[in-house]
């Protein structure tokens, strides 16, 4: 039963990433948060290595106590000591193997699900559209940062496994013991002045990978935009000139990575052939006997891959785990800053149900204020671009424009958007749906289930959503354009929202269709506010009442806070 798959989700809570917290914080709260896995890990591998450095030390005591005094029970018992050793060391390699790769998993699977956390619904619920680079942060920097688990692991062990050779170097002669004791932290102390600059250079390079991912995927996404505006030279000059940038960053980052793998190869080097001329000087002298000579070249031997790892592996890790540290802290600090608000002992509160205003100006008149009182279902009728600037000031309302929102009286961008988008949601035009089953879609901020099953019969979702279960495919593209739109108005009526915007939820359905849910709407929003925005006669006619908008609204002077 070991290392299968748990029976329930793993556990995926954000880390925290607070204002006093710095990548090297983060990155030691990252590591030390698979503590269960890490540990054995850890002991397995000490197990491993100090194992396969204990090697070369029992052939020695075999050599002096069995083949020189040609004792045959000697020899089996020591044969057999190797054979158990061979034993414990692979099978604890396999294991310390296997639970490191599933910590790195782990700890993958939780700092993505931080960032999509920090991105998608952040502190505030101030969200925006993500920009390029998090595709970035979210495959090459979270590798990078999961992957430093493994420095509490293989290297803890690579170290022990020193310490377990400088002993027996002790025990074969004091002399070779003391100038690994001492010598191996000088070594692994000056491979790391070594790696201080390759540490800031790889920081720079990620930030410029990340930065050309990003402009690509901003490039790929407004394709249609740039075509339209005939843009397509300036936009390939503009990523062409990133692309060198980052080029000319991996191959100074490749090239340092070199210099460094040189300077610690000769660094350990160095040290491994001090350590193995003086066995060969004290075996000559005759301080050693043949047996122990064995035992000192093949401890000797057996330091050079420790070091080598050390310098090679994981010190370029740490170096890279520190700069995507500060990467992913970047990117969930730029998502996670608190718009300050009104003093809430100075503020009115808002009701569960609020009665909504919505002011839209007029550029020759006075405007038009749409008011939906509590439990209202009010239609409004509007040219697209009206009705596009509408529903944009209630998707978000925080920033100064010519709409404004009210709740109760109370201007909306003086509430919190936690505050705000509990009591309003705004289902836009646009359609988009998850990858998954209708039940996904449909359910995913609902409450009970018969909510979800009252919402699916009033957007009239009886002739495809029969099992909810079905897969909807990729972006929905196994439904057609009025099924994509039923079930994303299946979704918000779902939410069962105190107030709730509709934007042409019917455009791509037939009339037959269009009429039925006309005649559902009220029904499933009894008790709730519902503002419509729409130019289908059916739907308008389902409203209590219905308010026409001017065509001369002003074009929105929007400034981000």
């Amino acid at each position: 039963m070991l290392l299968l798959a748990p029976a329930e989700p793993l556990d995926a809570r954000p880390f925290e990433s607070g204002p006093g917290t710095t990548p090297g914080r983060f990155l030691l709260r990252v590591i030390f948060s698979v503590r269960r896995i890490s540990v054995p890990a850890m002991l397995l591998a000490i197990v491993w290595q100090v194992g396969e450095s204990a090697v070369p030390l029992v052939m020695g005591l075999a050599i002096d106590r069995a083949v020189a005094t040609g004792d045959e029970g000697q020899l089996v018992l020591w044969l057999g000591v190797l054979v158990a050793l061979y034993v414990a060391l692979t099978s604890a390699a396999r294991l310390s193997l296997r639970l490191t790769a599933h910590a790195v998993q782990v700890l993958q699977h939780r700092l993505r699900g931080t960032l999509s956390t920090g991105v998608l619904h952040p502190v505030g619920g101030t969200a925006r559209a993500p920009g390029g680079n998090v595709v970035s942060v979210m495959t090459s920097d979270v590798a990078r940062l999961s992957n430093a688990v493994i420095l509490t692991i293989i290297p803890v062990s690579r170290v022990t496994a020193i310490g377990f050779i400088a002993v027996s170097l002790l025990a074969t002669h004091w002399l070779l013991g003391l100038v690994v004791l001492f010598g191996a932290p000088v070594a692994v102390w000056s491979m790391g002045l070594l790696s201080e600059r390759l540490s800031r250079d790889t920081r720079e390079y990620q930030e410029l990978l990340a930065s050309t991912v990003g402009q690509a995927t901003d490039l790929v996404a407004g394709y249609r935009v740039i075509k339209g505006m005939r843009a397509e030279a300036e936009a390939t000059s503009r990523y062409r000139q990133a692309s060198q940038k980052t080029l000319v960053g991996a191959r100074r980052n490749a090239d340092l990575l070199g210099r460094f793998l040189v300077g610690s190869g000769v660094v350990s080097g160095t040290f491994v052939a001090a350590v193995l001329g003086l066995a060969g000087w004290f075996a000559v002298d005759g301080q050693l006997s043949i047996g122990g000579l064995i035992t000192a070249v093949g401890l000797a031997q057996a330091l050079l891959p420790q070091i080598q790892a050390i310098a090679s592996t994981s010190i370029p890790n740490l170096a890279g785990a520190r700069a995507s540290s500060a990467r992913v802290l970047d990117v969930l600090r730029d998502n996670a800053t608190p718009t300050a608000g009104p003093d809430d002992a100075t503020r009115q509160e808002v009701t569960a149900l609020p009665e909504l205003d919505v002011v839209v100006p007029g550029v020759s008149g006075p405007g038009v204020t749409i008011r939906v009182e509590p439990g209202e279902l009010v239609g409004v009728r509007a040219d697209d671009r009206t009705a596009a600037r509408v529903v944009e000031a209630l998707l978000d309302p925080r920033p100064e424009g010519a709409v404004e929102a009210r709740l109760d009286g109370i201007a909306a961008r003086e509430l919190s958007p936690v505050e705000y988008r509990a009591r309003v949601t705004v289902a836009p035009h646009r359609v988009t749906l998850f990858s998954g089953t209708l039940r996904d879609n449909v359910a995913v901020i609902a409450g009970a289930p018969e909510q979800v099953d009252a919402a699916v019969r009033a957007a009239a979702c009886d002739d495809f959503a029969a099992d909810l279960d079905v897969p909807v495919g990729e972006g929905g593209n196994r439904l057609s354009g009025g099924q994509r739109q039923r079930v994303a108005l299946a979704r918000a009526l779902a939410s069962d929202a105190p107030v709730l915007v509709l934007h042409d939820p019917t455009t791509a359905v037939d009339s037959v269709t269009e009429h039925t849910i006309a005649g559902r709407l009220r029904a499933v929003r009894a008790g709730r506010s519902t503002l419509l925005i729409a130019s289908a006669p059916a739907l308008l006619a389902a409203c209590d009442r219905v308010v026409e908008l001017p065509d001369d609204v002003p074009a929105l002077s929007r400034t981000a806070l």
